[in-house]
């Protein structure tokens, strides 16, 4: 006999040989490497090689970057899915960014732009400046800049100090270190930032 609920199950997920088709043609799909979704329950089921180690070029016609993670993977998927609106879209795509950029850095990066930063701070209480009140965050090189010299300075520098390394005190990391910060200082005065902006010319006479 045929009841209500019979009739609703069939409409929902069609008749017990339908459900069979479609298992089967799933299977199909999963076998050629392609990931499936089931309508019913929301998830998706992914072949093993596309979790573990098979480009995502390989299956969405994306780049052919492999991804080290299946929550990467799932970035991926999301990131690009026609069902999330450009805004989620937009959202994963920012933290799959962040992923790759992460997984990435296989030759210290992290480590050295952290040691380049304190590096960068401590100069600003290590190089010589104004010994007076008003004149203690006046460096030289800020004299230099205001006659044209400090991209020559930089760059003169940045020669020095690569030339130094290895041949005085062996490879001294500090020597290094030099090269990147007077390199980001010519950065800064070659503008390849922007143009640096106007100093106010007001003194600060209550800094100790």
């Amino acid at each position: 006999m045929v009841n209500s609920w019979s009739l609703l199950y069939d409409e929902m997920y069609g008749p017990e040989d339908e459900a069979a088709n479609l298992k089967e043609w799933k299977e199909k799909q999963l076998a050629q490497g392609k990931p499936m979704t089931d309508d019913a329950t929301g998830i998706t089921e992914y072949p093993p090689d596309y979790i573990t180690g098979v480009s995502i070029g390989q299956h969405e016609g994306f780049d052919s970057t492999p991804l080290g993670s299946f929550e990467e993977l799932n970035l991926n998927i999301h990131a690009n899915s026609p069902y999330n609106s450009g805004y989620e879209q937009e959202f994963y795509k920012e933290e799959l960014e962040k992923k790759m950029t992460d997984s990435r850095n296989k030759y210290h990066e992290k480590e050295i732009l952290q040691d380049v930063e304190e590096y960068v701070s401590r100069t600003y209480n290590g190089h010589y400046t104004g010994t007076k009140h008003e004149y203690r965050n006046v460096q030289t090189i800020d004299l230099m800049a205001s006659r044209d010299l400090a991209s020559d300075f930089c760059q003169a520098n940045i020669l020095k100090y690569g030339s130094r390394y290895g041949s005085k005190d062996g490879k001294n990391k500090k020597d290094l270190l030099k090269v990147i910060h007077y390199a980001m200082l010519l950065l800064h005065f070659d503008e390849h930032y922007g143009k640096p902006s106007m100093t106010s010319g007001n003194i600060d006479h209550n800094m100790p």
